[in-house]
């Protein structure tokens, strides 16, 4: 047993030691004080014995135990966050931790949401009315909103160059970038890729991605455009693969993979080559991975059943249940 004479001084939070410890002496300190000058070690009260005049406790003790070192979190000088990185509540305690009130941040990103079609008729209007619903805006400007970007709608233009060509501009204006929906294929109404082609910058069209094909990527007026597909899974998939990640590096972050792990199937089927596919999925009760029922990119209600994506890369693949498949959560696609 280690008996050490036991200052009548005490230290507490705010209210330093008025002295420094001796060889052989010990002190009664508080949670949070400042550990007295001569002290290396501190031993938590319920392993000692505490008298009148001194204490004891059992040996070896590790020196500098239970002793918060001044800047060990961080030394002098250190770079606590670097630039690019998207702040998150942790983040704002180191900041405080270090005494940082305030740092430099970008402005959000504008990114316009345009959706284009004669078809489509809003959300709210009269059922019976001919037409689709438009799907993809509502979820696009929620998707921008939730990946930290500010949304702007553009509204939806009918399939007329003019229209198009106009709503384009007011993205141009607005927006740093665009997302469009629909427009993007080849055909005599798909105004969004000829204009590109015509009046802006195209510099890719068309994919090996399933779904989603069609997909512009060019300028217009100076500004980057997206084409998306005009099917709301493959605009949903597009958006998330493709724009999520080249938006993160405009507003400047940097650019992430899709943060994915490898589990059991519980679906079995037969993938052609030449595409790489990303199916809605979701986490079964024993830890597999099932797919939606359908691959048709209309139907949204697997967006909703889905809590992400498997990917199969690009050659052919026969897979049986309990194979191992690629799962990616929306939480590793931005959707925390």
């Amino acid at each position: 047993t280690v008996s050490l004479t036991l200052s009548p001084w005490r230290a507490a939070a705010d209210h330093p030691a008025p002295g420094a410890l001796a060889a052989g002496q010990a002190m009664r300190i508080l949670t949070g004080a400042e550990v007295p000058a001569g002290a290396d070690t501190v031993v938590l009260q319920e392993e000692a014995e505490v008298f009148a005049d001194h204490l004891a406790f059992r040996p070896p003790r590790k020196r500098g135990a239970n002793v918060r070192r001044a800047g060990e979190d961080a030394e002098a000088g250190a770079v606590l966050l670097g630039a690019g990185r998207r702040l998150v509540p942790q983040d704002l305690a180191r900041l405080a931790v270090a005494g940082v009130a305030s740092v430099e941040v970008r402005a959000p990103l504008r990114v316009g949401v345009l959706s284009t079609g004669d078809e489509l008729i809003q959300p709210g209007a009269d059922p019976a009315a001919p037409g689709i619903f438009d799907a993809n805006r509502p979820m696009l400007l929620a998707l921008v909103a939730r990946l930290g970007h500010r949304p702007v709608d553009l509204g939806c233009a009918p399939d007329s160059a003019d229209a198009v060509r106009a709503a384009l501009d007011r993205g141009a204006e607005g927006a740093d970038v665009i997302l469009a929906t629909g427009g993007a294929s080849s055909g005599d109404e798909d105004h969004v890729s000829r204009l590109l082609v015509n009046e802006g910058t195209l510099a890719t069209w068309r994919i090996a991605v399933k779904p989603g094909r069609p997909l512009a990527l060019g300028r217009w007026r100076g500004r980057p455009l997206f084409g998306l597909p005009g099917n709301p899974v493959a605009a949903f998939v597009c958006a998330l693969i493709f724009a999520r990640p080249a938006l993160e590096v405009m507003a400047g972050g940097h650019w992430t993979a899709p943060a994915g792990y490898d589990l059991p199937a519980a679906f079995a089927m037969s993938k052609r080559p030449g595409r790489r596919e990303f199916l809605r999925a979701r986490i079964a009760a024993d830890g597999r991975v099932e797919r939606f029922h359908s691959e048709g990119s209309g139907l949204v209600g697997g967006l909703s059943w889905s809590v992400g994506l498997v990917e199969l890369a690009d050659g052919a693949r026969q897979i049986a249940e309990g194979d191992r498949v690629r799962f990616i959560p929306y939480a590793g696609l931005g959707l925390a």
